[in-house]
């Protein structure tokens, strides 16, 4: 209930209180971010015009990885 309450833009304060709470950190175990917040804040922080390019390891990082 109270991450569809978060979901829906209510705010955490008036969360708290409508679940009986004292405090807003009570009430913060219930607000562990799930998938769908995951990937609003993964959508408001992504660029599209940068392009990363793929990590290539070189020999020398091969071989290392390979004595593990």
């Amino acid at each position: 209930m109270a991450m569809n309450l978060l979901h829906h833009g209510a705010d955490r304060v008036v969360i708290a209180l409508w679940l009986g709470h004292e405090s807003v950190e009570t009430t913060a175990i219930y607000f562990q971010a799930d998938m769908q917040l995951k990937e609003q804040a993964l959508a408001k922080a992504a660029t599209t015009d940068v392009q990363a390019p793929r990590f290539r390891p070189n020999d020398h990082l091969l071989a290392f990885l390979k004595t593990l």
